[in-house]
């Protein structure tokens, strides 16, 4: 596997911890010319990213209350964000600040200019429930799951879900086999003509669970094209139940 770049871990970085202390739709936009992506909720943009070849702009606007719980803090915050949040204009609705984020340093402090503009709002399914398949999957989040409290209204709210993120209208029928999970017999990632590459996987590294091998997470994860700074339109709501339980590092995985 390749060697992650430092930029690619700012932004799985950068995803992981948006979508683990928020519930926020995810909307793609243009600042002038650029391509973005902004976290909203409702009409409110809480962050928006400039998303660039080498680099992330990270915009975030500070009203009069954030600005005041800033001024509190700010000895906590390196000289250049220091400078960065004193050579910009406050303007009527707060002040603006557009900060070049390319390192994972750079982002920690960031990320305390996020929690500054907006307490967390994401109440994560209790761990206490979870029940993980061997690649790390919430298996009770599962739209194949019959061992939890999945009831058939949500199982089709799930389906809805799964085609319209991964398009698999074909995949998720009524026909698609259910499970106890990864020791079910006949577990429908396992049947003989949709074998788990999961599992292929895990025997050539000889492991018994993704989570045992010094790889993981990995490019293999089906959802990692959702775990990173992308320019496509995904609601909140999708986002807590068809890419959450299946990425690693959230919701106990």
């Amino acid at each position: 596997m390749d060697e992650k770049t430092e930029l690619q871990k700012v932004s799985e970085e950068t995803m992981r911890f948006m979508r683990g202390k928020y519930v926020l739709d995810e909307v793609p936009g243009k600042y002038y010319q650029i391509d973005c992506l902004k976290f909203r909720q409702g009409k409110k943009t809480i962050l928006s990213i400039n998303i660039h070849e080498d680099h992330y702009d990270f915009q975030i606007i500070f009203g009069k209350a954030e600005c005041e719980k800033f001024e509190a803090r700010r000895n906590e915050f390196p000289q250049a964000i220091q400078k960065l949040y004193d050579s910009e204009r406050t303007l009527p609705d707060g002040k603006w600040m557009l900060i070049r984020v390319q390192d994972r340093a750079t982002l920690e402090f960031v990320k305390q200019l996020i929690l500054i503009k907006k307490n967390p709002n994401r109440k994560p399914f209790p761990k206490e429930q979870a029940v993980h398949a061997d690649c790390g999957y919430r298996c009770d989040l599962c739209v194949h799951y019959t061992g939890g409290t999945i009831s058939e209204e949500m199982r089709v709210d799930l389906k809805e879900r799964l085609n319209r993120i991964y398009g698999t209208a074909d995949y998720w029928n009524d026909d698609t086999p259910l499970c106890d999970g990864c020791t079910t017999e006949g577990c429908i990632v396992s049947l003989p003509d949709a074998p788990c590459e999961k599992k292929q996987c895990m025997a050539t590294k000889g492991v018994d669970k993704c989570r045992d091998c010094t790889e993981y997470p990995c490019y293999n994860e089906s959802t990692h094209e959702f775990c990173k700074i992308h320019y496509i339109s995904i609601s909140a709501g999708d986002v807590t139940k068809v890419i959450l339980p299946y990425t690693p590092g959230q919701y106990g995985n």
